[in-house]
């Protein structure tokens, strides 16, 4: 028999937490999880989740558009924001107790409150100011990301992905902080869903870190929506009888009904007691981890959204399973991190996997260069200019296909496939033999025949 109280304490119920505390319950281990917030963590309470269906709202305004250049009539009159934001909320709850059900199901322990690590095996759980010890052979932590503003006056009227799902009235003028994934996704949102929508990036460029030309021309395609780029972050935010005044040290003040900020995210390790075992941190505040998650002190691990890599709900739960097997199977491979694909759903879509072409030349590696450009078939009547870009890039040497990025209607969804076969190693030319499904847009993949390069 253990001495312990559990085999594995768990500390956050997100992505990660869920995963390895159920399927190492469903191994026969006695499993307890800490969670404070909500079960189901960012992802399906203010992330992928909200945010999709959100995603999913605001494209009806280009739907409408498009419509009449097939000859129909689908004028949108009025949009209805407590509708949206309570549907998504009561979808949301119906997930969360999903999420307990798994849990309860799988025998696992669920602790509600804050806990934090007090000792070596040992973690502190307080709940409305009662405090309760356990002790465990091994504990994980998993508590997840948070988001972080700019350091400027007035910063305490941001708001972040964390409020924006409960807003209680939806804006007429928004202003965007940020320029990744989540600042892009969110200022479609709110442009599709009929505010004017303005995004601040302090580098001047949205979605830095893809694939450069890639990025470039799904910029130029977002902004082409009718989205305002300012070159630079907000110096102050001052609050008015209306709104709030934003300031900028190059630029006039604006006036908003909003200020979202999507400016970054930090591991959330606030009072989560690494101090008690010293447990080291990188240079970027991120929790320091071996290949098998593993922290400096023995028997503590954490992964997901603490640790230096991908920030993506996929990776946090196939390091889970990595977890389960180097843990509790005879199997310690440590997780490949190599061709994770990935989407950002703003509009139109972006999809990517594999390198970059900027990564591919730092790595020494001599590549091909396959591109397309064109307007998609459902444009050709639509009326809509929006335009597609698709871009492989090939090992010339070995000839497999070693990255591939998209932008374009469905990105995500055609990206997921694509990343099947550069997993499998697949050459251009087994690319090139696989017949295309005819008329999409997908095939295009497949129909690339002369290097640009």
């Amino acid at each position: 028999m253990s001495n312990f109280d559990y085999d594995l304490f768990v500390i956050g119920a997100g992505s990660a937490g869920v995963r390895a505390s159920r399927m190492a319950a469903g191994q026969g281990k006695k499993v307890a999880v800490a969670e404070s917030r909500y079960l189901g963590g960012t992802c399906v309470n203010v992330g992928c989740v909200p945010k999709k269906l959100f995603v999913y709202a605001s494209e009806y305004s280009q739907f409408s558009q498009e419509a009449s250049g097939y000859g129909i009539d689908m004028n949108i009159d009025s949009f209805d924001w407590p509708t949206l934001r309570d549907r998504k909320t009561k979808e949301i709850e119906r997930l969360n107790g999903i999420y307990k059900s798994l849990l309860d199901s799988s025998g696992v322990k669920t602790h509600w409150g804050h806990a934090k690590i007090v000792g070596e095996n040992t973690v502190e759980v307080t709940n409305d100011g009662e405090s309760s010890k356990f002790t465990a052979e091994k504990i994980l932590l998993a508590t997840g990301g948070w988001p972080v503003y700019p350091d400027i006056p007035g910063k305490e009227h941001f708001i972040s992905s964390n409020e924006v799902f409960y807003l209680e009235q939806f804006p007429k003028k928004v202003l965007v902080v940020g320029s990744g994934y989540i600042a892009v996704e969110f200022a479609g949102i709110f442009k599709g869903l009929g505010a004017e929508t303005i995004i601040a990036s302090r580098s001047g460029k949205l979605l830095r870190g893809f694939d450069e030309e890639t990025r470039v021309f799904a910029e130029k395609q977002i902004l082409h929506k009718g989205i305002e780029l300012i070159k630079e972050q907000p110096s102050s935010i001052k609050k008015t009888d209306s709104g709030y005044t934003v300031g900028f040290e190059h630029k006039h003040d604006i006036d908003v009904d909003l200020v979202f900020c999507a400016a970054g995210r930090a591991p959330n390790i606030q009072n989560l007691g690494l101090e008690s075992l010293s447990i080291q941190t990188t240079a970027n505040g991120y929790i320091d981890v071996d290949s098998k998650f593993e922290t400096s002190a023995n028997n503590v691990f954490a992964m997901g959204d603490l640790i230096e890599g991908p920030q993506l709900t996929p990776v946090a739960l196939a390091e889970a399973m990595t977890f389960l097997r180097q843990q509790y199977g005879d199997d310690n491979t440590p997780l490949n991190y190599d061709a994770i694909p990935t989407a950002v759903f703003s509009q139109p879509n972006l999809g990517t996997v594999g390198l970059t072409q900027e990564q591919a030349e730092k790595k020494g590696i001599d590549i091909d260069i396959y591109k397309s450009e064109f307007k998609a078939l459902k444009h050709t009547l639509s009326g809509i200019e929006e335009r597609t870009f698709m871009k492989l890039l090939v090992d010339r040497t070995s000839r497999k296909v070693i990255g591939a990025h998209m932008v374009g209607e469905h990105a995500g969804e055609i990206m997921q496939g694509v990343a099947v076969a550069i997993k499998a190693g697949a050459t251009k030319e087994q690319f090139d033999s696989t017949i295309g499904i005819h008329p999409t847009s997908a095939e295009e993949f497949v129909t690339m025949r002369t290097p640009s390069n």
